[in-house]
């Protein structure tokens, strides 16, 4: 580090991630995407913008929707955070996920995690969304790839799966 700079100081963080306690030193300015990605190993959650404006590192924390490229780790003291990783059930695909594949909502796949981790905390406070419903919820999440149809439908089709 270059002189006349102080290291970052750190602390202990405590948090549940994806149904799991755990604790890590993290520095005081480390941003929540590096912290899943470098510490918890959890490569699922993608860097895009870094701004907070594409959505493709959407991960709920505390069940709400939340760019962890703008979010300081140490905020999710005590706090639930759930990524992509999460939703997998004894290695089985989320309803969700399964949609994404079955109606090719994921095309080149990286805004995909953000997508579904958006439509999941949706579906969680209603579960039978109307299209414009799951546009509004997926408004913070861009794809470069497609007009979003398949996206809208994979949603849809996942909504539909559940009675």
């Amino acid at each position: 580090m270059a002189v006349g700079y102080p290291q970052p100081k750190k602390q202990i963080l405590r948090l549940n991630l994806n149904g799991r306690w755990r604790e890590d030193a993290v520095a005081d300015n480390q941003l929540l995407i590096e912290y899943l990605r470098n510490i918890a190993r959890l490569t699922g959650t993608k860097t895009g913008c870094d701004g907070g404006e594409c959505g493709a590192c959407t991960v709920l924390v505390d069940g709400q929707p939340m760019s962890s490229c703008i979010t300081l780790a140490v905020r999710c003291e005590g706090r639930s955070v759930e990524t992509i990783e999460g939703l997998t059930e004894q290695g089985r695909l989320h309803r969700l996920q399964q949609a994404f594949h079955e109606k090719l909502g994921a095309q080149c796949g990286f805004c995909t995690p953000g997508m579904i981790m958006s439509a999941e905390a949706l579906l969680r406070h209603n579960p039978h969304p109307s299209d414009d419903a799951i546009r509004d919820a997926l408004s913070g999440n861009l794809c470069r790839c497609t007009g979003y149809v398949k996206i809208i439908e994979s949603v849809r089709a996942a909504a539909e799966a559940v009675p």
